[in-house]
């Protein structure tokens, strides 16, 4: 079981605030059934299969230089920052 406390420590490693820890600790808990779920599954005995693809049907990677500075024709960039929209 994941605690108000667990909460309010991982925000604060992650340096966010989190006013109401109560609000997460339901949410984390739904995570974790899920993923309790995912792993009951028992497909340890299942074959992976895989396309095998040869390198010469692969494009060729090479880099091709871009003229104009993209960032500056951002909506919101102001000088040296880029100001990112509000979290909800």
């Amino acid at each position: 079981m994941v605690t108000e406390d667990e909460i309010e420590q991982v925000a604060k490693l992650m340096k966010i605030e989190v006013y109401d820890h109560k609000e997460f600790v339901e949410k984390v808990h739904v995570m974790l059934n899920y993923f309790e779920i995912l792993d009951s599954a028992g497909v340890e005995d299942e074959e992976i299969t895989m396309r095998d693809v040869s390198l010469s049907s692969l494009r060729e990677d090479k880099h091709i230089p871009f003229e104009d500075n993209l960032i500056e024709k951002l909506n919101n960039y102001k000088g040296s920052y880029i100001r990112a929209p509000k979290m909800v």
